[in-house]
């Protein structure tokens, strides 16, 4: 726990001065966030660019809409 601590402190350092909470938070999610995705990746959750495609035309698809 006193790591994450440490991480956070250290992220607040290196925002700027003017920085808001809002700011803040934001810089944690996306942190939070990659830091799952490396994780999903070293356990082998992902797909392919191609498979990811694909889903994304079907979703698409059946919304009436079109790739761009």
């Amino acid at each position: 726990m006193a790591q994450v601590r440490e991480q956070v402190i250290e992220l607040i350092k290196s925002l700027p001065e003017d920085a808001t909470l809002e700011d803040i938070h934001y810089h944690l999610y996306v942190r939070e966030k990659v830091e799952h995705g490396l994780k999903a990746v070293e356990e082998g959750r992902f797909i392919s660019q191609e498979e990811a495609e694909k889903r994304v035309e079907g979703w698409l698809k059946s919304s009436g809409q079109t790739r761009r």
